[in-house]
């Protein structure tokens, strides 16, 4: 498949607009479930995408799920939400005061981390939200490597210059949209201003800057976490090790990051124009990818499902006119995807039709 162009790609949505209100809706729906488990499964939230979206819209969980991570999924679509009306005030500036704002709403309290020592002793120490951080921070890289990002009494001075940067290049319209989101989203990694949620509260923030210049939202895929990463290393390289070096970074230095960027920008507003445009009923759209099935019994079983969430197995059989253990089979594969689930007595049809 040939690998789609920003610019054309951008030129070919905005041809498109404005979209139905139709449209509007459905992919405002598979945004919000995109972006949320997307995001928060790269921090390692257990959520799978079925149980995401019957969070998200119905307020409940099916199977096993940890409290936690359904608290995490709820505070970072409210923050979504925030960051979407926040991007729509074009005549007020990127202030520190909305990122710590967004960053207490995601994480919602103070919490404490317990840790063992080399010793065998115990500590802990405290995730304090909506603060910059109190204690130093780092992480072993994907290559054993221990990375150190700014100190905390370095934070306040780096995350002051890095929204007056920000505001200052907006309003001299020296870079454009893209460049500039990605851009601001390498020298926040870099500084990694609180003790734990930096990686969501970067792509927030990614998305708060694309709209505000009326780009569409992108979602960082988690199945694609190691090219994130491994594009945000090549950079590092460039930039050098040294925080402020980092925050101070120019788009040339972080081009392996600003190249992955867009490439995964196009891909996803790709992705985007194929969900409004594609009527196909043999065309499906799970998480970022368009999906067509070889047997067209496949589609016959998920529009009956559709149709009446309450069928049995039976009357499934009958419809469709195949023999038990292949309705079986089919129903077992499909979920094993992640395409349909069973909550309470009924299927819920996760993928979604093009019609």
């Amino acid at each position: 498949m040939k690998r789609p162009n920003l610019e054309n790609t951008l030129a070919e949505w905005r041809a498109m607009q404005p979209l139905s209100e139709h449209d509007l809706f459905r992919l405002s729906r598979r945004f919000s479930v995109d972006f949320n488990y997307n995001s928060n499964h790269i921090e390692g939230n257990t959520l799978t995408y079925g149980q995401t979206e019957l969070l998200l819209f119905f307020g409940k969980v099916e199977g096993i799920a940890k409290v936690r991570d359904c608290e995490e999924m709820k505070a970072s679509e409210v923050c979504l939400k925030m960051t979407s009306e926040k991007s729509q005030d074009t005549f007020s500036p990127l202030t520190q005061n909305f990122i710590r704002q967004l960053h207490r709403t995601l994480i919602r309290e103070d919490y404490q981390v317990h840790y063992t020592l080399p010793d065998g002793n115990h500590s802990s120490y405290t995730i304090h939200a909506g603060q910059y951080k109190t204690r130093p921070n780092s992480v072993i890289t994907r290559y054993g490597d221990i990375f150190t990002y700014a100190s905390p009494e370095e934070t306040p001075a780096l995350m002051a210059d890095l929204v007056d940067w920000y505001n200052e290049t907006e309003s001299s319209k020296s870079m454009n949209p893209v460049d500039l989101a990605a851009l601001f989203h390498y020298r926040y990694i870099r500084i990694h201003p609180f003790e734990d949620g930096n990686g969501r509260i970067a792509r927030l923030l990614v998305n708060y800057i694309l709209a505000r210049h009326g780009y569409p939202m992108i979602v960082v895929r988690s199945r694609k976490k190691n090219e994130y990463l491994d594009a945000l290393h090549q950079s590092d390289l460039e930039v050098g090790d040294a925080p402020s070096d980092g925050a101070q970074a120019t788009l040339r230095q972080i081009r392996a990051f600003k190249n992955y960027f867009k490439k995964i920008y196009a891909e996803e507003i790709a992705y985007n124009i194929g969900f409004v445009q594609e009527h196909s009923p043999d065309v499906w759209w799970y998480d970022g990818e368009r999906i067509t099935f070889r047997s067209e019994n496949s589609t016959r079983i998920l529009e009956s499902l559709l149709d009446n969430p309450s069928i049995t197995y039976r009357e499934l059989q009958q419809k469709i006119g195949i023999n038990m253990s292949a309705i079986q089979k089919q129903l077992k594969n499909m979920t094993d995807k992640g395409y349909i689930l069973r909550s309470e007595n009924e299927w819920r049809v996760i993928i979604v039709p093009s019609t």
